[in-house]
Formats: structure tokens, sequence, C-alpha cells
């Protein structure tokens, strides 16, 4: 009995020996013959054929590993569009109904933090609508304001304003959705711009510094249906309610994609991407009701393409520091339309509509004193990551060339948006040449720190970070001059100082 019993587990030793040895003979993807019966060892675990054909179970594991590759890549592609959907809904939940001629008013610390990346020195006055019944008029008053309006692609429509084509004197606009002839509406005196979006997002920042200025200006703008009347305008403004912009993660992401993709015509170049949605149940025309297995590849496809996102922007290879020597990079690395004559400009986006929203031609194309330019960085002068738990130092020079002024705002990595330290003050994630009280040195250089714990003597120039909250900046400058362009001026790296 006991010799059997040896006997047995000697078979199947033997048994557990040769199949082993099987699996061990698969070969490497790069070596596959892809022919008769083979195993070929993938990233996604060992496929075999027998007789040239895959079998059942590889088959259902490439399936699976080919639409978490779409899901993860069409993450990226779409990150602008859901991006701005995204805000949209989030600020209808909170700051009032997407109706014709209301706009929220964001001008408080929490208001303004909601914003993926906003700036904390204007007021901003926006507004969400729609092309797909006809255009819409906008009569715009005279004045010193910013104003623009973008596609959900987030890709300028026209300016408005001191940057539009009325330099500020005012004038009358129609905006055309994407399946409308725009010559149909031309007239003398009106500025007419297509849309290759029905969603629109416009809106306008007040320089003017008059208090006054501001019920002077919304009580002339007109907005209304093209051939209608004026709808009454309305601002959602003094809530001070705390909310985010943040895009969507998990399902949500795809819910917002799908909800969008069904209210636009598809361009021609999304259309493959569209492709290689639609076996995970996102299809214009259909509802979005995706089985158990659907789920599960774009709720880890989501996960994984925020991880790629998130890459690109800690590193982003398609280019490289503004600055050599230096861990500084211009945030904006891509034209207006989002692609050349080659290319769809696909990781260059995708780095910016992560990180931040809007785009115009002031912040594209800026030029000598004109524009913004944006700058950022994730590594100290060491090349290492920032810390939310280490203490930093960046010396700005005395003389940095802008025709108005430079800004340092405080993000927080998970959020993209203004970073939450506790403190809830405008001073606390933000510190610009315009304060008269920050410190500076004998030569002029203002040494700014950001970390867990402020230098005595600089709480002035201190913005604080808490826990494993990773952080970054931004560093703009408002008009800026040729010493940036050339290249005379630059900024050094953040020095750990603890």
């Amino acid at each position: 009995m006991r010799l059997s019993s040896f006997l047995i587990l000697a078979i199947v030793g033997l048994a557990a020996s040769a199949l082993a040895q099987t699996d061990s003979r698969s070969v490497p993807l790069e070596d596959a013959r892809l022919y008769g019966d083979e195993k070929i060892a993938t990233p996604y675990g060992v496929m075999e054929l027998q007789h040239n054909y895959l079998t059942d179970e590889s088959s259902q594991t490439l399936f699976d590993a080919m639409d978490l590759q779409r899901a993860s890549q069409a993450y990226m592609w779409s990150t602008p569009l859901v991006s701005f959907v995204t805000w949209r809904e989030e600020q209808n939940k909170h700051y009032g109904p997407n109706a014709r001629g209301t706009f929220a008013v964001f001008v408080s610390f929490r208001e303004k933090q909601g914003i993926v990346t906003a700036n904390l020195t204007t007021p901003y006055f926006i507004a969400f609508d729609n092309l797909s019944n006809g255009p819409i008029l906008i009569e715009y008053p005279a004045g010193k304001t910013a104003g623009a309006a973008l596609d959900f692609w987030q890709r300028p429509i026209a300016d408005l304003g001191l940057t539009g084509p009325d330099r500020g004197q005012g004038g009358s606009y129609v905006f055309v959705g994407p399946e409308d002839d725009p010559k149909k509406y031309e007239k003398q005196g009106v500025y007419v711009f297509q849309s290759a979006t029905n969603n629109i997002m416009w809106g306008f920042r007040i320089v003017d510094t008059d208090p006054a200025f501001k019920d002077k200006f919304v009580s002339e703008l007109k907005v209304s249906s093209l051939g209608g009347q004026p709808v009454q305008n309305k601002l959602m403004e003094g809530l001070d309610k705390t909310w985010s912009a943040t895009a969507y993660r998990g399902l949500d992401y795809w819910k917002a994609l799908h909800d969008v993709i069904n209210q636009e015509p598809v361009r021609e170049q999304d259309k493959p991407w569209l492709a290689m949605l639609e076996p995970l149940g996102i299809v214009k025309g259909k509802s979005f009701a995706p089985d158990a297995r659907q789920t599960k590849i774009l709720t880890k496809g989501a996960a994984l393409g925020e991880l790629m996102a998130r890459n690109l922007q800690i590193n982003p290879r398609f280019t490289g520091p503004y600055w050599p020597g230096t861990h500084w990079y211009k945030s904006i690395d891509f034209s207006i339309p989002q692609m050349t004559d080659i290319k769809v400009e696909l990781d260059e986006r995708t780095v910016w509509f992560y990180e931040a929203v809007t785009t115009s031609e002031g912040m594209v194309n800026p030029s000598i004193g004109k524009g913004q330019i944006y700058m950022t960085t994730k590594r100290d002068s060491q090349g290492n990551l920032l810390r939310a738990d280490k203490k930093y130092r960046l010396r700005i020079p005395a003389e940095v060339p802008t025709a108005q002024f430079w800004s340092v705002d405080l993000y927080s990595e998970n959020t993209r948006r203004h970073y939450e330290s506790g403190l809830g003050t405008v001073r606390s994630v933000a510190i610009n040449s315009r304060m008269q009280d920050i410190k500076r040195n004998a030569d002029g250089s203002v040494d700014l720190y950001i970390g867990a714990k402020a230098p005595e003597g600089y709480e002035g120039n201190y913005m604080k970070t808490v826990g494993t909250d990773g952080w970054f900046v931004y560093f703009r400058l408002y008009a800026p001059l040729e010493p940036f362009f050339d290249k005379t001026f630059s900024l050094p790296d953040f020095e750990m100082v603890d």
C-alpha cells in the first residue's frame, strides 16, 4: 500500500513536471512563429495556439487586454471633452441651472478653488450654452474685459473684449453650430464664428477696477437666440460654495463621455476612437448600459488612463525643459487646433487638459507684451520629485520680464485645483508681485517657500503643504517681455531646504 502510494505520487509528480515543462517552453512574444501549436508568453499571460487557432481561453484574455488598452488610450483622447462636461455639470449643480444668460460668478477663494488650475486675480463670469437649435447672438459691451468662447474640445472659438476683434470697443458676435453655414449670417459689423461642437463655454473676466463697471457691463450685455429677444441676464454670485470641477473618475468618466458624444457630430479625426470604444458600450445613438465585463474594463481603463496622463504630465517626453539645466516646462506645448499637418497633438494636449482647463490665443501663442506664460515644474534642483512633507525655496529673480506682473499658484497634484491646506485663504495658495508686503531680498529677489513648515520670518512668502498631498505650481508671467522669449531670463529650480 505504501509502495503504491509512492508510485501514484511519482506519476502525479511526473505529470505536473511535464506540464510545467510544457508551460516553460512558451516562447517570448518577439520570437513567436504564430504557426501550428505554440505557447506564446505575452504581457497578459501565455497565449496558446492549437493548429494556428487561439484557444477560447486565450481569445478572451486577448479581448480583455485589447479593450483595456483601448479604454486607457481613449481616456487621454477624451480628456479635454470630459473635463468640460464635468465643469458644466458640477457648476450647474452648485451654482444654478445651465440657462442662457445665466452666469456663475467666481470671486471668493472657495468659489475659484473649484476650477481646475484657476488664477485668483480677477473674477470669472462663466456660462455654458448649446448651438444645436440655432446660433446665438451676443451684443458685447465696450470696456476693459477679457472674454472668450470655447468649443468642448477646449479650443478657442473667439476672444471677446480687449483681446477680441472688437478690441474693447464692443461688438456683435454670432456663434454658429458645427452643422450650420456661417456664411448665412455674415453682414457688416457682425463677427461670425463657427464652433466645432454644439456645446460651448463662454465668459469673461472684468479688468476694469471701477466697482461700478460690473453692473454697467452686465446691464448692457445682451444674449439671445439669433432673431429672438434678449434674455434677462442673471448672476449667480456670492454663493461661496465648495465644489470641484476635477474630471470625473471611474464609470462616471465614461457616462459623461457617452452623454456628450450623443450631443455632438463626429469629427473625422475622432472616428477611430469611437470604433475602439464601441465594444465597451459607448456608441453614438445607443444607451450606455455596460455589462459586468465592460464595467470592469472601463473602470480599470479610466484609472490606467489617468496614470498614463499623469505620467506624461510629470515626465513630458515629447519635449524638454524650457531653460536648459532646469526642470521648468512650458505647460502649453501645442497649437490652437490641437493638430498639425501630420498628427493630432494627443500627448501634448493630454498634459495640459489633465492639469488645466481652457485655451486662448494669448495662452497658446503669447507674444512680447501680450498674453500669458504658464511655467510648471514637478522636480527640485536635484531632479527629485517634489514632496508634501519637505520644505523648498524658490528664489525668484528681481527682474521678471513682464509688462504686468508675475504670480505663483500652488495646486494639488491629485485634484489639479488650488491646494487645500486648511488655511483657506488666497495668500495660502497664491503669491504675486503686486503684493506690497512680500519680503524681498536686498537685491530685489524674492525667496518663496513651499512645504510643511514656514521658515521663521518668511510667513508672508510661504505656502503650506500637508500629508502626502503632492503639489505643483504654475509660475505665470502676464504680458511677457523679450528676455523670456530669448531666454536671457530664467528661473532657478526649487531647492529643498530640509
